[in-house]
């Protein structure tokens, strides 16, 4: 690929952008391929140096507050002829209703899938105390004259500490998860409102 290339794919691909920022970005990235081209690179190795292009675009997406593009967006269109003012206003129970219940459907998705891991953290803490608790009560038994009681207190609790073991890397996992799952669907927004409307 070439410099030329590589530079247009990114223009058209943060064309949501305001001016000045997509301007910035295309400039800095010129200047990067530049610099490893003085410094003895071919146009086309120091293209691949700087990665996929798609990876690029989505990197400054999600760097983007989604409130600068909502704003651009705005700014950017068009004022609405008295018609669809109009329109809007009388389909206002209709589109304002659908619009909640997406919203709220959405808010919904999240509130779950991060009680799901609050859930497990929780449940990862209550085997990791127990686990604890337990193996103290089963010496305290084995000491107070209860061996049998001890060593089966003391058995159960190391049984706990291995699912808190498990539970813990479960967790960390769902974590990254919930994480990259919420981070993709942000950057999923930032995409829909970066495309223009007459594509």
């Amino acid at each position: 690929m070439t410099k030329q290339e590589f530079l247009t794919q990114l223009e058209q691909g943060l064309s949501g952008l305001p001016q000045s920022d997509r301007a910035e970005r295309v400039d800095f990235y010129r200047e990067m391929i530049e610099d490893r081209m003085e410094d003895g690179m071919t146009e086309a190795e120091a293209v691949a140096q700087m990665g996929n292009v798609s990876d690029i675009i989505s990197q400054i997406i999600s760097d983007t507050p989604i409130s600068k593009l909502i704003k651009e967006r705005v700014v950017s269109n068009k004022k609405p002829s008295v018609g669809v003012i109009v329109l809007l206003i009388l389909g206002s129970p209709i589109w304002l209703s659908l619009l909640i219940a997406a919203a709220a459907i959405v808010l919904s998705f999240y509130v779950v899938l991060w009680s799901l891991v609050i859930s497990l953290w929780a449940v990862f803490v209550a085997c990791a105390v127990s686990s604890v608790g337990g193996v103290i009560a089963g010496i305290v038994y084995a000491f107070s004259g209860f061996a049998p009681t001890g060593i089966w207190t003391v058995g159960v609790s190391l049984v706990l500490a291995g699912c808190a073991i498990l539970l813990f890397y479960l967790s960390k996992l769902a974590t990254k998860g919930a994480i990259a799952l919420a981070k993709a669907v942000l950057v999923g927004i930032k995409k829909s409102l970066l495309k223009k409307e007459n594509a």
